[in-house]
């Protein structure tokens, strides 16, 4: 019984962070630690910054998510996993090294949720959800800028962590759950709610 009902309370707690973030319609930007409770930067501090930071934006984590389904159709490999999480690093590693060198950086974010909708429809090949994944490590990058090398480092760890059982999340939870109870019209609706999250983000950030 249990078992039957997990599928069906994951996919809901999916659409309801759609919903959610749908109803918002405008970007979560306090999705930081340090933006909630103050704190020095530190090993200790970069590391649980790091490992809540991609749970705490709503934007990063419907990306992430989505994955699940997204990979539905196609056998799951492991070095498809290292290789978004290869590409998530180079974004913040860039970000660090070149701050403020990508215009409308917040804007990329709602775009790519606008590309991981049109990839659902397969209206756009599923290989380009891994470089669109560099904008969101550039994004990520932001919020350390001025730290000092070991507080980043271990920030850098705790993302590599959050963002790797993310995608486990994704790839085992959702996926499952997406292929025993998803249908051709609920995967319509959450493009739709993906592709209306994704513009909202880039105009709010675009337009004042």
């Amino acid at each position: 019984m249990f078992k039957s009902l997990f599928p069906k309370a994951s996919l809901a707690i999916f659409f309801s962070v759609l919903v959610l973030i749908f109803g918002l319609g405008t970007p979560v930007l306090a999705h930081h630690l340090m933006e909630f409770f103050p704190m020095e930067p530190s090993p200790a501090s970069g590391l649980l910054s790091g490992l809540l930071h991609p749970a705490l934006g709503p934007d990063h984590l419907l990306f992430l998510l989505a994955l699940g389904i997204v990979s539905l159709g196609q056998e799951l490999r492991f070095r498809w996993v290292l290789a978004l999480l290869a590409v998530g690093l180079a974004g913040s590693l860039t970000g660090l090294a070149l701050p403020n060198s990508l215009p409308w950086a917040e804007a990329w974010i709602g775009f790519s949720l606008l590309l991981e909708a049109l990839v659902l429809l397969n209206r756009l090949p599923k290989l380009l959800l891994i470089p669109a994944f560099a904008f969101h490590g550039y994004v990520l990058s932001a919020s350390v800028l001025g730290w000092e090398p070991t507080p980043v480092f271990f920030y850098l760890i705790g993302l590599l962590i959050s963002q790797g059982l993310l995608l486990w999340v994704a790839l085992k939870v959702v996926r499952n759950s997406w292929a025993q109870w998803g249908s051709t019209g609920k995967l319509r609706i959450v493009s739709g709610m993906l592709a209306g999250i994704g513009t909202s983000l880039a105009w709010s950030s675009l337009v004042p």
